[in-house]
């Protein structure tokens, strides 16, 4: 298993670059988003690796910091993400905003992402919450148009969203949506 590659960069391909190491021996390396940015042909780099072998191929995943890694470990672990899907995450991501997003239980924050869809978001959020700590409520992650456009009204009038998503049960059902907005303000502004 390679844990972890030192040496410079000799191409960058796509999201791929080949490392060159002190041993002389060039390895192709996935890279993040972020770490295309900082990298260029020429430059050290010393990146922890995740090695993933099966029968018709061997692919190394790179990661800027052990954070990553443990994230990355802890997504191919959910049923239905594989490696590639994983990094697709970890690479459109920052370690605390995936966190955060599964502790507030914000399933659009996955679907953002290229290549997930709910039903793999809800998986990643309901098994990850477990390991966070975090309790999943899956109410919580489908919500009606109509509330959608209420919490869209309220986070931009400078409400949390899981402020705003925890208000909608409370609101009247036969109310507009303007009157549901008008009605959550005042609740959120008068706390009891």
């Amino acid at each position: 298993m390679i844990g972890k590659i030192k040496g410079l960069i000799s191409e960058i391909d796509g999201n791929i670059a080949l490392i060159e190491t002190a041993s002389g021996v060039y390895y192709y390396v996935y890279f993040t988003n972020t770490l295309l940015s900082e990298c260029f042909p020429g430059s050290p780099v010393e990146l922890y690796t995740y090695h993933h072998v099966r029968e018709d191929v061997q692919l190394l995943f790179g990661f800027q910091n052990k954070q990553e890694y443990k994230l990355f470990l802890l997504l191919i672990n959910v049923s239905g993400v594989g490696p590639k899907s994983a990094y697709t995450i970890i690479s459109n991501s920052k370690v605390d905003e995936i966190v955060q997003a599964v502790k507030t239980n914000d399933a659009k924050y996955f679907t953002r992402i290229p290549g997930l869809g709910k039903k793999t978001a809800l998986k990643i959020m309901l098994e990850l919450s477990q390991k966070f700590k975090s309790e999943f409520v899956l109410e919580s992650s489908y919500v009606s148009k109509e509330e959608q456009t209420v919490v869209d009204a309220l986070t931009s009038l400078g409400f949390g969203t899981s402020e705003a998503k925890e208000i909608l049960p409370k609101l009247n059902g036969d109310f507009s949506v303007e009157e549901k907005i008008k009605e959550a303000i005042r609740i959120l502004s008068n706390p009891a």
